[in-house]
C-alpha cells in the first residue's frame, strides 16, 4: 500500500494506507459569479455582527453537519479549533442531543434553531424552538442568530452543489468567510 500524501496535508494523519483521490470541483462559483459571492461574503459579515464568534462556529458547523457540506465543516472545524473551541464539543455536536452537558442553554437553544431552521422538516420553525431561542437571545441577537443560519446555508448550497473540495484550509485565510 502507498503511504503518498502529496495531494493532502495529512502529516498528523497519515498512516500505512493510501487515501482516496480528491473530487474535482464542478466549478468555481466565486470566480464565475464575483458579485454573488461578494454580496453573500457581505451577508456574512453583517451577519455575525454582535454575536459570540465561538457561537457562531458552533451554528456553522452544525448547519454543515445537516447540509454534508464537507468544504464549510473542515474551515469552521479547523476556525473553531485555532480560536480555542474543544475537539472534544466539536466532535459532539453531531450528537449535541445526548451530550446536551457540554453546552450552555444558549448554545443548546442555537443549536436547535440552527436544526430548525436547516432543515424546515415540517416546513416552519417550531414555536417551542423558536421561543426557547428567543428566552436566550435578545430580539436583536435572535435576528442576527437568524442571519448566520441562513448564510451559512446559502454557503453550503454553495459548496455541495460546486462540490468544493475540504483539507486545503487554513484558519484565517478568509478573514471572515
Amino acid at each position: 500500500m502507498s503511504t503518498d500524501t502529496s495531494t493532502h496535508d495529512h502529516t498528523a494523519t497519515a498512516t500505512a494506507t493510501a487515501t482516496a483521490p480528491e473530487h474535482t470541483p464542478r466549478m468555481n462559483w466565486a470566480q464565475n459569479a464575483p458579485e454573488v459571492y461578494k454580496a453573500v461574503y457581505a451577508l456574512e459579515v453583517a451577519a455575525r455582527k454582535g454575536l459570540d464568534p465561538a457561537l457562531v462556529e458552533l451554528v456553522k458547523i452544525r448547519a454543515s453537519q445537516l447540509n454534508h457540506c464537507a468544504f464549510c465543516l473542515d474551515m469552521h472545524t479547523k476556525d473553531a479549533i485555532a480560536a480555542g473551541e474543544s475537539v472534544e464539543r466539536i466532535v459532539l455536536l453531531a450528537t449535541w442531543e445526548e451530550s446536551r452537558h457540554f453546552y450552555t442553554e444558549r448554545e443548546l437553544a442555537a443549536v436547535e434553531l440552527t436544526e430548525a431552521v436547516t432543515v424546515l422538516t415540517d416546513g416552519f420553525v417550531p414555536d417551542e424552538v423558536y421561543e426557547k431561542a428567543a428566552k436566550h437571545f435578545d430580539e436583536k441577537e435572535l435576528t442576527q442568530l437568524i442571519a448566520v443560519i441562513a448564510t451559512i446555508n446559502v454557503w453550503n448550497r454553495f459548496g455541495v452543489t460546486s462540490r468544493l473540495v475540504p483539507g486545503h484550509y487554513t484558519p484565517g485565510m478568509h478573514k471572515n468567510g
